[in-house]
């Protein structure tokens, strides 16, 4: 059996906080499963012509989270995707209806590992703060029980390669998803 057939061509989402590696390891991923790669924030860029810093400044953060969850719904309706979440769409309830269509892995990093990979990121709306360590704390203290919903809970180590960090994804797909399927049935 190749990798492609490991997931039966359910979606798999990655959520996790900004500087987690969803994008990197998603397309990763992707590559391995021969899936299409979709990162939601890349679509709400294209879709409103805008950077998600200056849809967060000109509308506000609610208007954000109303166009990732319109664009979220549609990318549902397709099979064979990895896709790489915001930070926060793990915050509204109805997003998890359309998550829990496909397997979702929970990239769970350190607040110092983000912290050092976002440091010189100036286009993360949410870490214009004084305190972007605290900042970051304060945002995965909120999400962590949601975070924790995730059908698979990857907690990388600093010196893991998003090669090494795929690898363990695919690993435990298998498992996850017999328990996944059973549920259902």
């Amino acid at each position: 059996m190749g990798d492609s057939d490991l997931l039966k061509g359910i979606n798999l989402y990655l959520v996790g906080m900004m500087g987690a590696g969803k994008t990197t390891i998603g397309k990763i991923l992707a590559a391995q499963l021969g899936y299409g790669f979709v990162d939601t924030d890349a679509v709400i860029e294209q879709l409103t012509q805008k950077s998600i810093n200056q849809i967060f400044a000109e509308k506000g953060e609610t208007t954000f989270r109303q166009i990732e969850t319109k664009v979220l719904s549609e990318v549902c309706a397709y099979t064979r995707l990895a896709i790489s979440t915001g930070g926060g769409i793990v915050l509204r309830r109805e997003n998890w209806s359309y998550l829990h269509y496909g397997l979702i892995v929970w990239l769970d990093v350190p607040v110092e590992q983000l912290y050092s990979r976002l440091a010189e990121d100036n286009t993360r709306p949410l870490l214009q703060d004084p305190d972007p360590i605290g900042k970051l704390r304060s945002l995965l203290d909120e999400r962590r029980s949601l975070y924790a919903e995730a059908d698979l809970h990857i907690t990388p180590h600093p010196q893991d390669t998003p090669n090494a960090i795929a690898a363990q994804v695919l690993e435990a797909i298998p498992s996850v998803l017999k328990a996944k399927v059973g549920s259902r049935e």
